[in-house]
């Protein structure tokens, strides 16, 4: 299999060019099984955190040594000899080894003035020729017009055409407004891409995580690991009186204090906990002097302090100048700016194109990792808004933020907003762009009562009843989606299935034509994603039933990527075998036939014959489902739950879901042991649904179907 390769590089340092192979490699990951990094040149002495956070974040198999090419001493070594022959020589055969057991390798050039300064041609260019890898260039649009950073690209565009190399694309880091509007629609680089990127200016902000690392300081107080992540917005020495401080004092400060000023200290204090006024991202002290014992018990004893207290071994002015020249960094550690960074690389840049573009040699074959970006990638396409009902649970309350920074879903949680926010600062979550809505005061609770009364009166539910219901926060969120003001609801991480499920069935109902819920799994096995249905809600499914959870299954999957071929699940296949068990299956596959006779739907057939492809030509020859399923449709729900469980425990696949199905709008229920990933990409796949069936409204099959 032909490998593929690209080479990510500035001419200068800071222009982004970390980012931008973030973004590429998000991309990449939804198309190849395998991919690697390669950093051809690194620092010498430390271990390169470009190639740390890359190996974490994506859960890279490969290791560090792999990825690392030589360091910049050896390179000027080898240039100072005159022996750039034998440095792309070394360089390739590294290179190489990486070509054979991986699919696609992304290289990340370096950009040092030193080695500029050495040699009179461009060493990046010369490795991406020696490996063969289109070039990406990386732009920075800080402090130039936009004819001045046109110019720059069509010069590099020469030179690389003069080296015969071919650039495959330019992004264009730290654009303006104008400069998007401009270069988005420039046609002089009709030979490569072009990707202007908006400014974002929180990435280039060093975060107090940053500063320490800068200052060797150590943290005195800290209430959460992630308050190390806020950004900081700039140094300030707090030197005068508290009052006149104030007026200077603005969000995200680090703010630098002799430790003996506990009227400071107090300021800060007190402005944490009053709206309107700032929080600083760190109170920095220096030198020896202790700080008060009871300063320091107040700052203990306040849970919504979240700014952290640090000391550093140095001077004021010191410890401003270090401030001043700290740089803004991606490491592993940086987990809020790497959600940031993904969610913003994905929304200013058409991942499609780049996939059309590469020219890639096709796979047939979908990993876990694949899937899941795929979902993520068809979530953010357009965003629909996903209410989280359980914010009293931490788990939701990080999943929210990961969500709204990766740009998956516009996030709505339900709770008292000041507790909320309070318990997210606590924990270093950082919830900007996350609507808070309180059921208790909420405009729309009169209105959401009067219409439940109106859907259950006829079961026996009075308006006080009615009032009742909706002061619980599931019953809320689901008539947030049946009203229009939420797209989908996804609950379960503190209740029960019935509690999430019950409301759904009473307020937003089944779908025309379907009589029940039902579910659905994705089994990410190691190359292919399969649908099993359904093993977790309907228990003994009538042949009806059976009919109606194929269908709904197979647009499921369709709706995700995957090409429905339903098999009817038995313990006999074709007609060998007889039994009421049996029967149900074959009754039910020509119920599912005669309603959607343009999905490939075949049964009864035994689960070998459906996935083997040798097994299902001697067991069903001439039939177009057996050995090539993708949708396994099993009879009863013990059978679907046990074998979901027995390949997911045999095999090491990833089962994602339950997926709920059948219902007018999307709600979905979480395990209680789910983790924060499990809510996040829950969250991606109702947003998908939500989608599909916003869809379908618009050709008209919208209206209400049974319910309970």
């Amino acid at each position: 299999m032909k490998v593929h390769a690209l080479y990510v590089v500035s001419k200068e340092p800071r222009a982004g060019s970390f980012f931008v192979a973030m973004g590429l490699m998000e991309i990449l990951k939804r198309s190849y099984k395998k991919v690697a990094i390669f950093k051809p040149i690194v620092r010498p002495g430390v271990k390169d955190t470009d190639i740390e956070t890359m190996l974490s974040l994506f859960g890279m198999a490969q290791s560090y040594e792999e990825a690392a090419g030589v360091d910049t001493e050896t390179v000027e070594a080898h240039l100072a000899r005159g022996e750039e022959a034998s440095l792309y020589e070394t360089l390739i055969t590294r290179y190489e080894a990486l070509q054979k057991g991986y699919d696609f390798v992304l290289c990340l050039g370096l950009a040092d003035r030193r080695l500029k300064e050495l040699v009179d041609f461009d060493v990046n260019v010369e490795i991406a020729k020696n490996l063969s890898a289109p070039i990406v260039g990386v732009v920075s649009a800080k402090g130039k017009g936009v004819e001045e950073v046109s110019e720059e690209i069509m010069l590099w565009q020469q030179s690389l055409k003069e080296e015969g190399l071919k650039p495959f694309a330019f992004f264009v880091n730290h654009a303006s407004d104008e400069q998007v509007c401009a270069l988005g629609e420039h046609r002089i680089f009709k030979e490569a891409l072009c990707f202007p990127i908006p400014h974002e200016p929180e990435l280039d902000r060093p975060t107090v995580l940053d500063l320490l690392s800068l200052t060797g300081g150590e943290t005195l107080h800290i209430k959460n690991e992630k308050n190390l992540e806020r950004t900081i917005n700039k140094p300030l020495i707090a030197a005068m009186h508290p009052e006149n401080f104030l007026r200077y004092f603005e969000e995200g400060d680090l703010v630098v204090v002799p430790a003996d000023r506990a009227d400071i200290f107090l300021a800060i204090l007190s402005a944490n906990r009053i709206p309107g006024f700032p929080s600083a991202s760190a109170i920095v002290v220096g030198g020896e002097m202790a700080i008060p014992p009871t300063v320091l018990e107040m700052i203990e004893a306040d849970e919504t302090f979240r700014v952290v207290l640090i000391r550093v071994p140095l001077d004021t002015m010191q410890i401003i100048l270090k401030a001043q020249k700290s740089e803004a960094r991606i490491t592993p550690r940086h987990k809020r700016k790497i959600d940031l960074a993904l969610g913003h690389f994905a929304h200013s840049v058409d991942a499609s194109l780049i996939e059309r573009s590469l020219q890639k040699t096709h796979l047939d074959i979908v990993t876990p990792t694949m899937f899941l970006h795929r979902i993520f990638a068809k979530a953010a396409a357009k965003r629909m808004r996903v209410v989280l009902p359980e914010s009293a649970d931490d788990r939701i309350l990080q999943a929210a933020e990961s969500a709204q920074r990766r740009k998956i879903a516009d996030i709505v949680l339900l709770g008292e907003e000041e507790k909320v926010r309070n318990r997210a600062g606590i924990l270093g979550v950082d919830l900007s762009g996350v609507e808070v809505v309180d059921p208790r005061t909420s405009l729309w609770a009169e209105d959401f009562a009067r219409t439940f009364y109106e859907l259950r009166r006829h079961k026996g539910v009075t308006p006080e009843m009615a009032q009742d219901a909706m002061q619980n926060v599931t019953y809320f969120a689901t008539m947030m989606v049946y009203k229009g003001k939420a797209d989908a609801m996804v609950s379960g991480a503190t209740h029960t299935t019935r509690e999430t499920v019950l409301p759904a069935l009473q307020i937003i109902k089944t779908k025309p034509g379907v009589d029940i819920v039902s579910s659905v799994f994705f089994m990410c096995l190691d190359t292919r994603v399969l649908v099993y249905g359904d093993c977790a809600i309907v228990p003994d499914p009538t042949p009806k039933e059976l009919a109606q959870i194929a269908i709904e299954s197979a647009q499921t999957a369709k709706a995700f990527g995957i090409e429905p071929v339903v098999a009817m699940l038995s313990y006999s296949t074709g007609s060998s075998g007889v039994g009421e068990d049996v029967e149900k299956v074959r009754e039910a596959t020509r119920l599912a036939q005669s309603l959607r006779p343009d999905l490939l739907i075949e049964g009864p057939m035994q689960y070998d014959a459906a996935i083997d492809p040798e097994v299902g030509k001697k067991k069903m020859p001439g039939s177009k489902v057996a050995g090539r399923a993708t949708v396994f449709i099993f009879p009863d729900l013990n059978t679907g739950n046990n074998t979901y469980k027995a390949v997911q425990r045999a095999t090491g696949a990833i089962a994602i879901g339950p997926v709920l199905q059948g219902l007018n709008k999307p709600v979905n229920d979480l395990s209680r042991g789910c983790s924060v990933e499990d809510v996040v990409s829950t969250v991606a796949i109702s947003a998908i649904q939500a989608q599909q069936l916003e869809e379908e409204a618009e050709t008209g099959n919208g209206e209400r179907g049974t319910g309970a």
